[in-house]
């Protein structure tokens, strides 16, 4: 491609609406265009690197075992009715009705659709194992579409839905899946972690997300420093202490606390640590009151609690409505002859003498004791893990890093397709459901993650899989006949060896050419220029590193598709 004949309008300044530096880089290096809040036109060369990805994610699923179909993103009501998703999913779901007053919705994802037709079309487990896919544009209705590509309305992904005869043989499926994703993310040239993670919207049991590493990253992910834990915070287990020593209880003790609400307040007044305070926190689930107890210098990881009590929603209540739920003011609230539900973190059971509220306004209890002086319908995992924390596999030194999320895999189990009726015939003749995963990429936000991942000051630094083009001439001279056929012969040869090629022929002073070919982060550069008509050499330089080498161009076309095979494999 000639660059003269490419449109790639690119922006010296940033576009103030750029938040994060995929949109900024995006923007000014000509990928996408804003259309409306959360949706963007992919330019060609955006379109390049989007389709660069595709090709790496079909090669992977293919060799996988799985099979490429094409579903429409209109979906009608009725399905996501049978699943009882139409309701649950929330705001993001975008509803609509057509002229004939049928409901119907714009596709997030297509469980439902491709349940559907399996159980039209599938009916005997000789038909099993079955892996479908699709690379399609998706739509959520996200509140704050923000950070370009990362978190659009409209996006491009691939999903994935695997059919199997039982549990066991849904984990090879699972399993195959999971080294496919690994492969597809190892060749795009990212630094990545598979953690495990909580199963959201979609359902399911058993879960994986696929995060770059990027400091950027919108979640934070735990990691072991000895083994190959990583988890989400989320979903991150907390491992007990194996032995605590044991206080002997005290008699509870009321004592007065005058306008000391806060949990630093209160142990500076009575001269104790936040690990000795039992903190009481009122939330609402799926509109309901729930008090969690947590110790004092933890905090609640709500994804937990909303699994723990089986509901869509929890929100974390505003004082008023606190008071409307226990008619204590936040602050002075805790568990003992507390009347609305109470659940507890499981570092709350072994806490001996501890400090509450007193659910009195200006009043604390000393020496409470779980078991003695209240009790909670459950105690489990329901904080955030820490760095302090050890790892809940080998115990090793966990740290907190930040991750951009690009793929996640599910198992699924049999949710969707009991619901749904799904059923195929056993060998021994019984009816059973599908036992079905889920698998997902986002395919553009690989590009914006490979972004973040593969930056510098002066543009993108492209892993050579996912670059629109391999290589840039600058041909720093058209008008010169000799640079200008030096540099056209070039482009001619690299052409013939299969390399992608841009070639840079535009009448525009040397500095811009350089200035864009670093912001585009190709990653070879070829420059033709005044060197050339000196002494026959042209420069080869490497977008990341810098590495710059001077070759006749006969050499170049020699030493060059080795150079690109060893940085696809670096």
């Amino acid at each position: 491609m000639r660059y003269s004949q490419l449109f790639l309008p690119t922006l010296k300044e940033t576009p103030a609406e750029a938040e994060v530096v995929s949109h900024r880089l995006m923007l000014r290096a000509g990928f996408i265009r804003k259309l409306s809040a959360g949706v963007y036109t992919y330019l060609p060369y955006g379109l390049a690197a989007l389709r660069r990805v595709e090709q790496i994610v079909r090669e992977e699923m293919n060799r996988a075992g799985a099979q490429e179909l094409l579903m429409p993103m209109v979906q009608p009501a009725d399905l996501w009715k049978e699943t009882g998703r139409y309701d649950k999913y929330g705001p993001e779901l975008l509803r609509f009705v057509d002229r004939h007053e049928r409901e119907s919705c714009l596709g997030p994802t297509h469980e439902e659709v491709i349940t559907d037709i399996v159980r039209r079309e599938l009916h005997s487990y000789r038909d099993l194992p079955v892996n479908f896919y699709q690379i399609q544009t998706k739509f959520r209705d996200e509140i704050r579409p923000r950070f370009g590509l990362m978190r659009g309305r409209e996006f491009v992904m691939k999903d994935a839905y695997s059919f199997d005869v039982s549990d066991e043989q849904a984990g090879v499926s699972y399993m195959k899946m999971y080294e496919a994703y690994r492969r597809i993310f190892t060749r795009c040239g990212l630094t990545f972690r598979a953690v495990q993670a909580d199963s959201g919207a979609i359902g399911g049991n058993f879960s994986h997300e696929f995060m770059v590493l990027a400091k950027t990253g919108e979640d934070t992910i735990v990691v072991c420093t000895a083994c190959e834990y990583a988890a989400n915070m989320e979903k991150a287990e907390v491992r007990m202490p194996a032995t605590i020593e044991v206080e002997a209880m005290l008699d509870i003790e009321k004592v007065e606390t005058p306008g000391k609400r806060k949990v630093e307040s209160v142990c500076e007044f009575l001269g104790v640590e936040p690990s000795r305070l039992i903190k009481t926190m009122i939330y609402l689930a799926d509109g309901r009151p729930v008090a969690v107890l947590v110790r004092g210098d933890r905090e609640v990881e709500e994804v937990k609690l909303k699994n723990l009590l089986q509901v869509a929603d929890v929100e974390l209540a505003d004082d008023k409505q606190a008071f409307d739920a226990t008619g204590v003011p936040t602050g002075y609230i805790g568990p003992v002859g507390l009347a609305i539900r109470v659940v507890a973190d499981q570092e709350v059971a072994l806490m001996r003498n501890a400090v509450t509220g007193a659910n009195q306004k200006n009043y604390h209890l000393k020496n409470v004791n779980p078991g003695r002086d209240f009790q909670a319908e459950a105690f489990t995992d329901l904080r955030q893990i820490t760095t302090d924390d050890p790892c809940p596999v080998c115990g090793g030194r966990l740290e907190l890093t930040e991750g951009i999320e690009v793929g996640h895999i599910f198992k699924l189990g049999t949710s969707y397709s009991e619901k749904m009726q799904a059923m195929f015939q056993d060998s021994d003749g019984t009816e059973k459901p599908f036992v079905m995963g889920c698998y997902g990429i986002g395919v553009s936000r690989v590009v914006a993650a490979a972004i973040e991942q593969n930056h510098d000051d002066d543009g993108i630094v492209f892993p050579v899989p996912l670059a629109p083009f391999t290589a840039i001439i600058l041909d720093l001279d058209p008008r010169d006949e000799k640079i200008d056929a030096a540099a056209q012969g070039l482009y001619r040869g690299l052409v013939e060896k299969g390399i992608d090629v841009l070639l840079d022929d535009r009448d525009e002073r040397p500095g811009a050419k350089f200035k864009d070919a670093d912001l585009l982060g190709i990653p070879f550069r070829i420059t033709v220029g005044k060197k050339y008509l000196q002494d026959g050499i042209v420069e080869l330089r490497e977008r990341k590193g810098g590495e710059v080498e001077e070759l006749a161009p006969a050499q170049l076309l020699t030493v060059l598709p080795p150079r690109i095979a060893e940085a696809i494999n670096r």
